[in-house]
């Protein structure tokens, strides 16, 4: 099995570390590691997290208050969201729709 982002979630991953980083450094790395991390657990166990609409799930990330939002397609997984989990929620809900 094999994942892929969205193309804004690749965005929202890489301002986020970014802004961590900004804040202190090192830490910006310490929450990619994190994020990988929840996509491991992903790969391994796919519906082992709640479903937050008909095709999506999510599965938070340790320490940080993001949860990596996805879909599992036949063999592979589709990451439509690294989202913070205090900020607009449900935004990320048209990417399911972008994709069919």
């Amino acid at each position: 099995m094999n994942y892929s982002f969205h193309p804004a979630a690749r965005v929202e991953l890489h301002d986020a570390v970014a802004y961590y980083e900004n804040c202190q450094p090192g830490l910006g790395a310490e929450f990619f590691e994190e994020v990988h991390s929840a996509i491991a657990r992903i790969m391994r166990y796919p519906k082992a997290w709640p479903a937050t609409t008909r095709y999506a799930r999510r599965c938070l990330v340790n320490r940080f208050p993001y949860g990596v939002i996805y879909h599992v397609k036949p063999g592979s997984i589709r990451i439509y969201a690294i989202a913070h989990l205090h900020r607009l929620p449900g935004y990320w809900r048209n990417r399911e729709e972008d994709e069919g």
